[in-house]
């Protein structure tokens, strides 16, 4: 048993769990939990954010509260997966594919960190190492920069040598690689059956490519079950200790992704999974959840470090590699000047003009038009919401003629619903999902605004945005006006239309 007390137990046991918090200001209960234990690291999402100067402050109250090696984590990819979308939003990791500039790529990283650094934010959960094998996958899609592996290390190293520079910290994810995947583990516990030399020859070599340079890994909550049969990669001391500490020599922080999502926790619960997690080599557990839910995470860790199921000299250990990332990558308030970040913006929105990509021929539509598309659409527990119909509705300039039709739920339409009538009909997909059994449907233009494998299941003229903010809607309004030339190639051989 190791020799810690209760109150050094729990002390200890608070380094190595990250927290999430419920609202835009620390409320009471938030504000209990940080002055009960000394918590350093809490991972915002969009419920967290009001614009620049609500999330500064919410931000200087958490440093004050964390201390100063304060860890404030964000999601901030780019593209659909950009929790703060007030300051310049970067194009998604295949938008840069389509492009293939390492140049670019980094300027890009930069700018990212430049944002999320005047928010207050120290650790950036990006860049995606995923590579984009399966066009089949829910969750990876746009967020891979690549189904060539080299490739993906190539301009993800770019992307996080700019963020670097900046001063925010990355995370590579998800460890060891989930672009293969049929199954999004925010909701089921994927398996992808393949042997360790099958992972070597793909999904491990933006891994390993990049291991001396991310500061931080994230894992996946996916079995492989001829590797371990029993546990996800995130639980698994075969491949967090293994394979990525002993045989690909990473020397980073490993944090685990959210334990709420449900392929870990309706299996072993946060408490448990927290205490499995850490035991297999994880530095860090990210524990969403109620205050309660992560009381009873850091009562679990502090059983273990007490009974001796934690060994205390791999707690120590750590603590002290998330210590050196928050020591390296210190937490502030940064100034963004005025000027730097209309350049920011700026070259966000050259870089979603220049990734603008075309299939099959496509081009502006002209004449009386139809568009289809979904009503609303929420968001999928990864990605942000959808454009909403209203705002699809934005890229066309007032007066073109355009009947609508708004449909509930874009995966339930059927050919014999759309109309053929001498109108252009241009569907807009606001949505992620796939659409099987589409490729009778009378549509004369495609704008795929979130997942471009939507391409492949409708077999008709179709544009790529590679994502839906700011900056990608305002390029697809240039090409529709006939201002902008698609110039981007898919980086997925499937796409090459």
């Amino acid at each position: 048993m190791n020799a810690l007390n209760r109150e050094d137990a729990l002390r200890l046991a608070a380094q190595l769990v990250m927290i999430d918090i419920p609202g835009t200001a620390l409320d009471p209960a938030t504000e209990d939990l940080l002055a009960r234990y000394p918590l350093r690291a809490v991972c915002l999402f969009r419920r967290n954010l009001s614009g620049v100067d609500g999330t500064r402050a919410l931000n200087a109250a958490l440093q004050a509260r964390l201390g100063p090696k304060a860890l404030i984590a964000i999601d901030q990819e780019g593209g659909a997966v950009s929790r703060a979308t007030f300051i310049p939003v970067a194009p998604s990791a295949m938008a840069l594919g389509a492009i293939g500039s390492a140049a670019r790529a980094e300027q890009i990283g930069a700018a990212v960190a430049r944002g999320l650094a005047h928010l207050g934010v120290n650790w950036n959960f990006a860049p995606v190492l995923d590579v984009n094998n399966n066009p089949a996958n829910p969750v990876i899609g746009e967020r891979s920069f690549s189904e060539h592996p080299d490739d993906v290390a190539r301009l993800a190293s770019a992307w996080m040598a700019g963020s670097l520079r900046e001063g925010v910290a990355c995370c590579v994810k998800h460890f060891p690689g989930h672009g293969d995947t049929h199954e999004d583990s925010h909701h089921a516990l994927p398996q992808v059956n393949k042997s360790l030399d099958e992972l070597e020859a793909l999904e491990l070599r933006p891994f390993r490519a990049l291991k001396n340079q991310a500061p931080a890994l994230m894992t996946a909550h996916i079995v492989y079950p001829q590797l371990d049969a029993e546990l996800p990669a995130t639980l698994s001391r075969f491949f967090l200790t293994e394979l990525l500490r002993q045989r690909i020599g990473f020397q980073g922080v490993v944090i685990t992704d959210a334990l709420m999502m449900r392929a870990i926790a309706d299996r072993w619960g946060h408490a448990k999974a927290a205490v499995l997690a850490l035991q297999a080599g994880a530095d860090l557990v990210l524990a969403q959840g109620t205050v309660d839910e992560q009381v009873a995470t850091l009562g679990a860790v502090a059983d273990a470090l007490q009974d001796g199921r934690l060994p205390l000299e791999s707690a120590q250990q750590a603590v002290a590699r998330v210590d050196a990332l928050a020591e390296r990558y210190p937490v502030s308030l940064r100034d963004y000047a005025q000027g730097q970040r209309a350049d920011d913006e700026a070259l966000m929105h050259a870089t979603c003009a220049e990734a603008l990509t075309t299939l099959r021929g496509a081009r502006a539509p002209l004449g009386a038009l139809r568009v289809i598309t979904q009503k609303s659409v929420i968001s999928d527990g990864v990605s942000e919401a959808g454009l909403s119909a209203d705002e699809v509705a934005t890229l066309w300039s007032p007066g073109t003629d355009i009947e609508w039709f708004h449909v509930p739920d874009l995966g339930t339409l059927q050919a014999t619903d759309i109309p053929r009538d001498g109108r252009t009909n241009v569907l807009v997909s606001n949505r992620r999902g796939r659409y099987p059994g589409a490729a009778n449907w009378p549509i004369d233009l495609h704008i795929a605004l979130w997942n471009p494998f939507q391409a492949l299941d409708v077999p008709t003229p179709t544009v790529l945005s590679w994502g839906y903010q700011r900056p990608m809607l305002a390029a697809l309004r240039r090409w529709l006006a006939g201002d902008l030339t698609a110039q981007g190639r898919a980086p997925v051989a499937a796409l090459e239309l």
